[in-house]
């Protein structure tokens, strides 16, 4: 998109909107009640429509692209949404009654409506007339297959040096120079605690020395005003923040960088996420956003889908994320307690139900509890006829590679049998700079034990810049990781720092991760619906658009993964604006016309 718009005010931009169609101007201006603009509007999308696919019409756009009038019928499809009075019931809340007003006042009606709903409907109506300014060129092909193969290849050399262009932008953990940075932060960290190099590579020592506190955290990291400002708000409202010793050398040590700004974002909780996580909890807010109690049959058991459930052995991990979806029952390390009478229980559950093949392992991280019991609960869990894959969800080999020892991997693969029964580890990088030597090299342990490592990345505003996540794809993969689910973040008030648009998310799958080599894109880009499970983005029959609202936030209509074979309930979801999006996109630095599309992903 034109950086310009993003610095206009709104009654600039609802000239823009008008121009964008000025059909839709006069139909709003000659409607004489909502009702009759709406049947106007209603008509002339179809008509609309009528032209760009029936070739008998007389006005039939035979001259438009083929990609461009796709994409127009992709707005109306949104806009004919939009239109409709039950999804204004729904969201409590009139697109159509806010435009035909700023159509009939001009002025007085933009008192209370945002640039980016202004932003929504321009770039709509731009669409919907073919004029979406998305194609820069027309790639045709000779009938002469020799220079056909030729030209195509020089396009497909173009589109990789731009790949390779914006990822190396990213530095993984394992460059020279990161190496080198996280050298001295290691050595600064071990004279700190007057320990030696051997305790490092001892997870025990890292487990003893975790961070949480102002005062250690302040003498080995330089902090920005807003980490301070976050971490006071913790102190202050009790919310509890750890780092392990390991992952505070990812850290720069003098200021914030591109490098690590993802690594600090993900350990420093900021002031608004403390203040919200306060406020939740004055005013008793439920914040199980997911609905995990009502998806648990029986304590420390959560199960949504047929043959897989979710055991939690643990509620702690040794390191904290801001953006958790647990943050309500993740607690402080030290706070850990283990019961086996609970687990037993759970476990007896697990062995009459017949129906569960498959069991997650997690928490909290699992991999914090001893040698010992890790070898109970596999023990225990193999030894259940019916369960034919354990799957450990662990996110140690990032925050802690020390774990890994040679003798945890001697307990996990006693219980690896393949043909029988597979075990599989489900861990979680979030950025390239995560991989480092120690990180790989725990990786490289399981691998070399037989047993395959899968990763979860939560798609957050961190991590969302042009190919940043698909520099992570091919980082993990040539590392022995195969990349599994990429999360959305939801609507958890608390975590709105971390929050990117849905569109986004299918912009990055259909523009970046698509341009990558089949092996390498293997994950799947999904929302994560309370109470009912995953929905895949990539299908536009799992959600739809249903209003745009006086904030520029899109809200969407998500079906259950379960709705093609029972009636089940809906869920409605307010999104983040994208011109909000694309504001804070560009405030650190990035050019928003890289991200022009994103407006028309749904």
């Amino acid at each position: 998109m034109d950086r310009k718009l993003l610095s206009l005010s709104a009654l600039k931009l609802s000239e823009y909107l008008w121009k964008a169609d000025t059909e839709i101007y006069r139909l709003f201006q000659i409607s004489n009640s909502i009702d009759e603009a709406r049947e106007n509007f209603f008509n002339y999308l179809n008509a609309l429509e009528r032209r760009y696919f029936n070739t008998n019409s007389k006005t039939h756009y035979k001259d438009l692209h083929i990609i461009e009038r796709n994409n127009a019928k992709e707005c109306i499809r949104v806009l004919r949404n939009v239109l409709r009075t039950e999804n204004e019931m729904i969201c409590g809340f009139s697109s159509l009654k806010k435009l035909y007003n700023i159509a009939i006042f001009g002025e007085e009606a933009l008192k209370d409506v945002s640039c980016g709903f202004l932003m929504e409907f321009i770039m709509l109506f731009r669409g919907i007339n073919g004029k979406s300014g998305l194609y820069h060129d027309i790639f045709l092909l000779p009938a002469d297959n020799k220079i056909a193969s030729i030209l195509r290849s020089k396009k497909l050399d173009s589109y990789s040096r731009k790949i390779d262009s914006f990822m190396l932008k990213y530095r993984k953990g394992t460059d020279p120079e990161a190496v080198k940075k996280h050298k001295l932060m290691k050595n600064k960290i071990l004279k700190y605690f007057k320990s030696d190099v051997s305790d490092w590579n001892d997870y025990r020592w890292h487990l003893k020395h975790i961070i949480r506190d102002a005062g250690t955290l302040a003498d080995l990291v330089k902090l920005e005003k807003d980490e301070l400002d976050g971490i006071n708000s913790a102190l202050k409202t009790g919310v509890p923040f750890e780092i392990t010793p390991y992952y505070l050398s990812l850290f720069n040590e003098n200021k914030r960088q591109k490098d690590d700004r993802a690594v600090r974002a993900q350990v420093l909780p900021s002031e608004t996420y403390c203040e919200k996580v306060s406020e939740n909890k004055k005013l008793h807010v439920d914040m199980d956003f997911m609905g995990e109690r009502s998806t648990s049959p029986i304590d420390a058991i959560t199960r949504r889908y047929p043959k897989i459930l979710i055991i939690k052995p643990v509620d702690v991990c040794p390191q904290i994320c801001v953006y958790c979806q647990r943050n309500w029952e993740i607690k402080p390390i030290s706070e850990k307690h283990v019961s086996r009478t609970r687990i037993k229980k759970a476990l007896d559950w697990i062995r009459k139900n017949k129906s569960i093949s498959e069991v997650l392992v997690t928490g909290g991280d699992p991999l914090i509890l001893d040698d010992g019991y890790i070898d109970f609960l596999l023990n225990e869990l193999s030894g259940i006829r019916h369960i034919e894959r354990i799957r450990i969800g662990t996110r140690t080999p990032v925050t802690l590679p020390f774990r890994i020892t040679e003798d945890l991997i001697s307990i996990i693969k006693k219980y690896h049998d393949l043909g029988r029964r597979e075990i599989c580890i489900m861990t979680h990088f979030e950025h390239i700079s995560e991989i480092t030597s120690d990180a790989v090299e725990a990786v490289k342990r399981f691998r070399n034990a037989g047993i395959s490592v899968y990763n979860q990345q939560v798609f957050t505003y961190y991590n969302s810049f042009k190919y940043e996540t698909s520099a992570l794809r091919r980082g993990l993969k040539v590392s022995g990781v195969d990349p599994y689910y990429t999360f959305i973040t939801k609507g958890k008030s608390e975590t709105m720092d971390f929050r990117v648009p849905i569109s986004r998310i299918e912009q990055e799958r259909k523009e970046e991760a698509r341009f990558l080599p089949g092996l390498v894109r293997t994950d799947e880009p999904v929302f994560n619906v309370p109470k009912l499970g995953k929905s895949h983005l990539r299908a536009w029959q799992d959600h739809e658009l249903i209003s745009i609202l006086r904030t520029g936030e899109r809200v969407y209509r998500f079906y259950s993964w379960e709705s093609k074979v029972t009636l089940i309930n809906d869920y409605i979801y307010t999104d983040v604006s994208i011109y909000d999006y694309l504001k804070r996109l560009a405030s650190d630095g990035e050019n928003p016309n890289e991200y022009r599309s994103i407006w028309y992903y749904f």
